[in-house]
């Protein structure tokens, strides 16, 4: 399904997008992980990508990716947490990436990492740090298909949610209604049963669940409560 289905099913079910991080999965049972998502009522499956350059961590690449995508029925939301993204884009679409998100701190030349990204058949997504503002990104914003705010500083899982990401997720949809763009909000970073609602009613549309998911007790059980919330 493509990113714009997803928006119409969003609108006219007024239930957010969940996709569970992969980076806080069981790694010695990833085939089971995989199948737990498939089962459920998650729609994407969120896989972030490091290089030890852009964040002080390395996770899994391609080939791992390639693997995923043999099992997995959900859309893949690869985030690109990497320098010189525009390498190795062509390799993440051959991988199955549907969805590929680049960062704007890692870019030189933004625009055209996401005419690239497009032309290569993927939906193209721009994330942000934390301590990077929103109006950096006004010139492309009628470009891209989703924009990623991180909510903790990126590189590694199980961090607290950083309180301000708030205020700027609804400046980011205040611009989006005000312009009639088309993007998508997601967000990654200390989501919760307990502060999705809060970032629902701030304007987001995807919400990146990692140990809140794959962590708790019941997997299943837990993304079935965050698709009720409303």
């Amino acid at each position: 399904m493509c990113i714009c289905d997803y928006v119409v099913k969003y609108k006219k079910s007024y239930m957010p997008i969940i996709a569970p991080s992969l980076l806080a999965a069981d790694f010695l049972h990833l085939a089971d992980e995989c199948q737990m998502i498939n089962d459920s009522q998650a729609e994407w499956l969120h896989l972030d990508v490091m290089d030890g350059r852009f964040v002080p961590n390395i996770s899994f690449g391609m080939s791992i990716i390639e693997q995923i995508n043999s099992i997995t029925k959900k859309t893949l939301d690869v985030h690109l947490m990497i320098e010189e993204p525009e390498k190795y884009a062509n390799a993440f679409a051959k991988a199955g990436a549907n969805i590929l998100t680049v960062h704007l701190e890692a870019c030189k030349h933004l625009h055209r990492n996401i005419q690239q990204i497009k032309d290569l058949g993927m939906k193209a997504g721009v994330a942000l740090n934390p301590h990077s503002p929103i109006h950096l990104l006004q010139d492309v914003l009628s470009e891209v298909d989703l924009v990623l705010i991180m909510s903790v500083n990126p590189g590694f899982g199980g961090q607290h949610f950083i309180p301000y990401s708030l205020q700027k997720i609804q400046a980011l949809n205040k611009l989006k209604q005000q312009n009639n763009y088309q993007f998508l909000i997601e967000v990654d970073g200390g989501v919760t049963l307990e502060n999705a609602k809060a970032l629902i009613d701030a304007g987001t549309d995807v919400l990146v669940a990692g140990s809140s998911v794959f962590k708790s007790a019941n997997p299943l059980e837990t993304i079935q409560l965050f698709k009720q919330i409303k």
